[in-house]
């Protein structure tokens, strides 16, 4: 059934609106993985998504009296401004139906390109039900998103350009899934065409309806879905794009939230471009092959690899997020919680234990007085290694506990840790700044004078040229003098946060 497809692929009226976007080699990427990886870059489209594919083939095939009505969708996202772009050069309406939490910077973007926005419900359940009322009420097309079979074919065209750009051995293609519209279209046209190709999807583990379905043999619809990676974020899979999969998908991978992250920093450290989460997907994928691969003992070496980046309409709102996550994801840092006894010099034995280590994240408040709890955060190179640190620990008497995969930990307790005490008399607080370098915040720690007793202690490594640090310092009052002048002594901006009213209601 595919070869049905192939025509209307070969015939499909892109471009008009698309360009024949690049297919890169990836050269950082590719040395780390040992294999050749592209990045077909469909973010860079006049939308920054391949979505305006096949919108367009969808509404330049109507009939001109259907076009002179009009067409109508529901999204909240690339789809939208793929169906008002093309209205626009084809010189017809579009009604785009947004649910009501929509960014404005989307409905902006959508109005910006013609389409006529219409606001209604909270999700996109409520606004598909919506766009089709509106549909009968005012005799419009629906054009939907991903089960269409000719916006599978324009979809599909990017596969036409990749074998063209790339003649060569292709090991495989990994494509993003959310409704199933990107890889119909693209496994259609390789399997007809070049069948040894292998056509792997890629889904996040809380968005995997694609894949629970080929597991079920049925379509299986899902009760929620996650939303980082909201371009994929479908409940359910079309019905057209399921009979599809069942013949053109070859492996479904599935990867989580930091892994997106981390895959979202490798396309930019190889392109300087940023991806939505979506848009890093299929990257995600073929780097989680790999690692699958060697750990399969069956390790995969000088493929070529092709990765459609899909979209880079990001929320810029979500960099920070991103940025936080990605060295998880790429297994960069590891997390630790780590107890050991309240008493002076453990401070400092500790930290001598990480030795050359870089220092991530130090969080610590002092909440008992027989033992210390810090939550800390080191540079790794390697996956294997949060266990190794883990053992080294506890071979010197620290008891610890390795966070670096806790989500709940990840995303809510690094924030939290603090609090009042009443241990901390005498507590003078105060912020440091200090050139921010590597094993910076172990020199910083080596210059503290021993005779005062850490309280509290806080910092994250935020990638700027400067260190940031809060420090808690017991200091009794007959000390103040060697404290001053320990200060002067120092060398490193400081400021005296002792009397800040947010300190005195929250510490």
């Amino acid at each position: 059934m595919t070869t049905d497809y192939l025509k209307k692929i070969l015939t499909a009226r892109v471009y008009d609106v698309a360009v024949e976007s690049p297919l890169d080699l990836a050269p950082t990427l590719s040395e780390r993985l040992g294999n050749r990886i592209y990045f077909k870059r469909e973010d860079i489209q006049s939308v920054f998504s391949f979505k305006l594919r096949g919108a367009y083939n969808k509404m330049a095939n109507l009939p001109p009296e259907k076009l002179k009505r009009g067409v109508i969708c529901a999204s909240a996202g690339n789809h939208a401004q793929g169906v008002a772009l093309s209205a626009t050069r084809l010189g017809c309406k579009a009604m785009i139906v947004m649910p009501t939490t929509t960014p404005p910077v989307k409905i902006n973007a959508v109005k910006a390109r013609g389409g006529e926005v219409v606001l209604f419900g909270d999700s996109y359940s409520d606004a598909y039900q919506h766009a089709l009322d509106l549909e009968k009420k005012h005799k419009l097309t629906f054009v939907h998103p991903f089960d269409d079979p000719d916006v599978i074919a324009g979809q599909g065209t990017i596969a036409m350009e990749i074998l063209r750009q790339h003649p060569g051995p292709i090991h495989a293609v990994f494509v993003a899934i959310g409704g199933g519209g990107l890889i119909g279209g693209v496994g259609a046209y390789i399997k007809a065409v070049r069948p040894e190709i292998k056509v792997i999807g890629v889904q996040t583990t809380d968005s995997d309806a694609m894949a629970r379905s080929l597991k079920a043999g049925r379509r299986v619809a899902l009760n929620d879905v996650g939303l980082f990676s909201d371009g994929t974020a479908v409940k359910l899979v079309g019905e057209e794009t399921f009979r599809l999969a069942k013949e053109v998908i070859d492996d479904i991978i599935l990867v989580d939230t930091d892994a997106v992250c981390a895959a979202i920093k490798d396309v930019f450290q190889d392109t300087r471009s940023i991806l939505e989460p979506a848009g890093a997907l299929a990257v995600a994928g073929a780097k989680a092959y790999v690692e699958r691969a060697r750990a399969d003992k069956k390790p995969l070496k000088n493929e070529t690899l092709v990765t459609i980046a899909c979209g880079a309409n990001m929320n810029f709102d979500r960099l920070g997020f991103v940025a936080e996550r990605a060295d998880v994801g790429e297994a960069r840092e590891a997390l630790f919680a780590v107890t050991f006894p309240e008493e002076r010099g453990s401070f400092r034995r500790f930290c001598e234990l990480i030795g050359p280590r870089n220092v991530t994240e130090f969080n610590y408040r002092i909440s008992d007085a027989q033992k210390a709890h810090v939550f800390v955060g080191v540079q790794i190179a390697e996956r294997e290694e949060p266990s190794k640190i883990a053992r080294g620990f506890e071979k010197h008497g620290f008891q610890t506990l390795d966070l670096t995969h806790d989500e709940l930990a990840k995303g809510h307790l690094r924030h939290l840790i603090g609090g009042k005490s009443e241990l901390a008399q005498n507590e003078l607080l105060y912020r440091f700044e200090f050139p921010e370098r590597p094993g910076a915040l172990m020199r910083f720690l080596a210059s503290m004078a021993p005779n005062w007793n850490i309280s509290l202690f806080h910092y994250r490594n935020q990638g700027g040229d400067v260190g940031r640090i809060l420090v808690g310092l017991q200091v009794p009052k007959k000390e103040m003098k060697d404290f001053r002048a320990f200060l002067a002594g120092l060398g490193y901006r400081h400021w005296d946060e002792s009397e800040n009213p947010v300190y005195r209601l929250f510490l």
